[in-house]
């Protein structure tokens, strides 16, 4: 299976889940993006990566296991995002010490901030960006969308989750497929997750 080469974009608060984050990953050669809902810790330990000025005054979790790892002469190659299950991503440490490879299960999160830490690339399988991937750009975005009120507040506006699932489910196909070319337009990736999940169950 073709391995895609990813690099992280930013981080965004999750509308939908109280406290969660949308980590949004970028592929390196196309325009396809990749959500993950991660927690605030993680977040911030990812946030703190990717800034380089930012130094924490003690080591955070992720700098205590790189301190760890590297006394013990141990290397993260790289990362890779293998499986998606449930809304779920899975991800593997590439590890390497005395030119011996192991690979260690591990939450997607987890595996991104100490890649970034490492400067290890991040990997996802192609199937997984078609099944969980977006577009950067959509083609025909501009048109004006006739859609009915409730999209325009889901595509605007903070509401609960599980009322926004319970709604999803009585939009026909059409109305799905638009709102989620509306989502992805404005780089609502985290809502437009949550209708791709949709029209996946209706596909399957």
């Amino acid at each position: 299976m073709k391995l895609i080469q990813m690099s992280v974009k930013g981080i965004s608060y999750s509308e939908t889940q109280t406290g969660a984050y949308a980590l949004i990953l970028s592929e390196e050669e196309g325009e396809r993006k990749l959500p993950i809902i991660i927690g605030g810790f993680e977040a911030q330990s990812i946030a703190i990566a990717l800034d380089e000025q930012v130094k924490p005054n003690r080591p955070l979790t992720h700098d205590l296991f790189k301190s760890f790892a590297d006394r013990f002469s141990i290397h993260v190659k790289q990362v890779i995002i293998h499986k998606l299950v449930d809304g779920v991503f899975y991800a593997s440490l590439i590890c390497e010490r005395d030119k011996i490879e192991e690979i260690i299960d591990s939450r997607t999160s987890d595996a991104i901030a100490l890649a970034l830490r490492y400067k290890a690339p991040i990997y996802t399988y192609d199937s997984i960006l078609k099944k969980a991937g977006f577009k950067a750009t959509v083609s025909g975005s501009s048109k004006k969308l006739s859609e009915d009120n409730w999209i325009q507040n889901f595509a605007g506006e903070q509401s609960k989750k599980d009322e926004q699932i319970s709604d999803l489910k009585k939009l026909s196909i059409p109305k799905l497929k638009t709102l989620l070319s509306k989502l992805v337009s404005k780089e609502s990736y985290e809502k437009a997750a949550l209708v791709r999940d949709e029209l996946s169950k209706r596909k399957s």
